[in-house]
């Protein structure tokens, strides 16, 4: 028998002031039987980050080629595509061929430096590419605000994000190490 998702529930209340975004969400987060909490956590960050009211989590794992998050417009066309991890150039450039914007959150300790200088020259030609990463710290203080039942506030300014529940707040501080063209 095949092991089912853990189901997390997730209040979520967004204030980025950097977008000028503002909002409530009630998230329904799936964490396949082989994600970790800390991956399931970035997924919420990125979500936090890029927060509108059409931004849906994908598929997950278990379905490749597909992204973490996904934003379409009234038409269907993607217009944000949001990866979590290290993947693979092919998949990121799969996805730049069709999204009109896509983001890498990249986290994973100290393989994240070494994703970047292997991926870096060929992850350049993407003009609709950003990446972000995180360090191994900010991502397991992340995974400890991690519950089934879940009531998060998150700031977002001047690049910094501020993630609480009601017992903590970490302050995270994602860096870009790429970013998308001006369009």
């Amino acid at each position: 028998m095949a092991l089912r998702a853990t189901i997390y529930r997730c209040d979520l209340t967004v204030s980025d002031v950097d977008r000028h975004v503002y909002g409530q969400h009630a998230l329904t987060l799936a964490r396949h039987p082989s994600e970790t909490e800390e991956r399931m956590m970035v997924r919420l960050l990125a979500f936090a980050m890029h927060a509108d009211a059409a931004l849906a989590f994908g598929p997950g794992l278990s379905t490749e080629d597909e992204p973490d998050l996904i934003l379409r417009d009234p038409t269907g066309v993607i217009d944000l595509w949001i990866d979590v991890g290290l993947p693979d150039e092919k998949a990121v450039r799969k996805a730049c061929g069709r999204a009109r914007q896509v983001v890498v959150l990249a986290y994973g300790a100290r393989r994240v430096d070494a994703w970047w200088q292997g991926n870096s020259a060929a992850l350049a030609r993407h003009a609709n590419l950003r990446v972000i990463t995180l360090t191994g710290d900010e991502t397991e203080a992340l995974q400890r605000l991690a519950a089934r039942a879940m009531a998060l506030t998150c700031t977002v300014q001047d690049g910094r994000v501020w993630m609480g529940s009601a017992a903590q707040t970490l302050e995270l501080a994602p860096q870009q190490v790429k970013a998308a063209d001006a369009r």
